[in-house]
């Protein structure tokens, strides 16, 4: 019997059709992510958790080379029609072993995915063989300040799971998530052999004020998310 959190597939349409323009992922994480990337034109360009594709239709648009790979067939199944047939789409776990060559990607785009994950080692150690040498990944994952909030967890510096219901397009699933400390992160990336180039709390996209007042005031006052850029020396 399958696991009966983070269903996806059992509401893809209604949560792309929320992801695409909301305050949070439109305003707020996607550009984040995306900056830190920098420049990607002629480059092989992984995204790690591709979902319905809204990043890398982006990427692509900037000129580069794009592979998405995501565990959610539903959410597969609208990026393939958002990016057409040029654009290598692979079914996968990020905690399983990626179907990808060895050194194949100048730059990896891990977006809201890692925090799904207990246990990073792997996912990391899977980045480290598919960038080449000198690559750089960008994550983009849950802060450890607001999990800790939310959740009401044990303690701040456990590494424990929670639970939270979500409802898109009229169906509502019940979403896991790994709260983990700030240290914890980084212990992960050490041990993986990345070198941490940038940590990043940036404020929403000023455009967003006049969208979503309320969420814009709530994004530029309490941490939501966390970003980082690694590199593979």
């Amino acid at each position: 019997m399958s696991e009966p959190y983070n269903d996806y597939d059992a509401f893809a349409a209604g949560y792309s059709a929320d992801n695409e323009n909301n305050a949070t992922n439109a305003y707020y994480e996607r550009p984040a992510s995306l900056a830190l990337l920098g420049d990607v034109n002629g480059q092989r360009v992984l995204d790690a958790g591709c979902g319905a594709g809204a990043h890398a239709a982006e990427l692509v648009r900037r000129g580069a080379s794009v592979t998405g790979l995501d565990k959610n067939a539903g959410l597969l199944a609208i990026a393939r029609q958002r990016l057409g047939d040029s654009v290598p789409l692979h079914q996968g776990d990020l905690a399983e072993p990626l179907p990808l060559s060895s050194a194949s990607f100048e730059a990896i785009l891990a977006s809201l995915v890692v925090h799904y994950l207990k246990d990073w080692g792997p996912m990391l150690a899977e980045f480290r063989r598919v960038l080449a040498p000198g690559g750089r990944l960008v994550i983009s994952t849950h802060h450890p300040f607001m999990d800790h909030s939310l959740a009401g967890g044990p303690s701040y510096f456990a590494t424990y799971d929670f639970t939270e219901e979500w409802t898109k397009g009229g169906q509502t699933v019940q979403m896991r998530f790994w709260h983990r400390p700030l240290h914890s992160m980084t212990d992960a990336f050490q041990a993986a052999r990345f070198t941490m180039d940038i940590m990043s709390e940036p404020e929403p996209d000023p455009a967003a004020e006049k969208l979503f007042p309320a969420v814009y005031a709530d994004l530029c006052t309490n941490p939501r998310f966390l970003f980082f850029r690694l590199i593979a020396p």
